[in-house]
């Protein structure tokens, strides 16, 4: 078994109403927010150590990247980035925002997912 390069940490579902989903899936899941600034929500995981949902504003919620993603969590994101591209994955674009940095990235076939130091 190999070291692993990220750790999944959230699951974000791509939406066009964050108020609307918010309110959704916090009562859906029981849990409250953990953190969010405009256009993006992170609810409490439903248990200590559990994956979190997180929701993102998108004006093509099914676009491109998809509906829903995985948001994994890095050491240093420059450092797996470089990962990833040795293990097939390639770079797709960089962001930041209210001081948080993450990378696109997308899998051999494509599957986009975002790596970042944690939010």
């Amino acid at each position: 078994m190999s070291v692993a390069v990220a750790k999944i940490g959230t699951v974000v579902i791509n939406v066009s109403d964050v108020e609307v989903e918010k309110a959704f899936w916090s009562a859906l899941l029981g849990t409250g927010i953990r953190n969010e600034f405009p256009g993006f929500c992170w609810f409490e995981p439903q248990h200590p150590g559990g994956v979190m949902l997180a929701l993102q504003a998108s004006p093509e919620p099914g676009g491109l990247s998809g509906r829903v993603h995985l948001d994994a969590q890095v050491d240093d994101v420059a450092e797996a980035r470089t990962a990833v591209e040795a293990l097939g994955g390639t770079f797709v674009e960089e962001h930041e925002a209210a001081g948080f940095r993450w990378a696109i990235m997308a899998d051999p076939e494509g599957n986009r997912f975002c790596i970042a130091s944690g939010h």
